[in-house]
């Protein structure tokens, strides 16, 4: 087993600050310049992250048997989460759906960032190499930066998505 905790810890690192700006949004009301703000810098941030990380760390883990499973579960839930980040994006930040749909967007999505945290991390460490802890190093840096960049606010509501 190689040591690999830099790279958990920076997910980790990336987590708690979604953690913090989901605390944020909870703790606005209505269509404000402070709920808007907050909810890009969100969305832009998870969906780097979700990028940047299937391409270093899930990208990887597909190559070891043990862990398909986990880490096909990971990236489904993310596409789920991106379908419900445009849906949030597509809904009027005033009407009381858009806070409903913000709860339960929140709700699965720390429950997503727990069981990576809790479960998954610790289980694909065990199957790292070196090699592999610096290639994640290395492509979710520059992955999440370029990812960052390029991410965007995509509203479109759940029902179309699902077309």
């Amino acid at each position: 087993m190689t040591d690999c905790t830099d790279i958990f810890d920076r997910l980790e690192k990336d987590h708690d600050r979604h953690r913090a700006l989901l605390d944020l949004i909870e703790d606005t009301h209505g269509a404000s310049d402070e709920r808007s703000e907050h909810f890009e810098k969100l969305t832009l941030d998870i969906k780097a992250h979700a990028a940047a990380e299937e391409q270093a760390l899930y990208s990887t883990m597909l190559r070891k048997p043990p862990t398909t499973g986990d880490t096909r579960h990971s990236v489904a839930e993310h596409h789920e989460l991106d379908e419900m980040l445009n849906d949030l994006a597509a809904t009027d930040m005033s009407s009381s759906a858009w806070l409903t749909k913000f709860k339960e967007f929140a709700h699965r999505y720390r429950h997503h960032i727990d069981e990576e945290e809790d479960e998954h991390f610790p289980e694909f460490a065990q199957h790292l190499t070196d090699a592999d802890a610096r290639y994640m190093r290395e492509v979710f840096e520059r992955r999440k930066s370029d990812e960052k960049a390029k991410a965007e606010i995509t509203p479109e509501k759940m029902e179309d998505a699902k077309e």
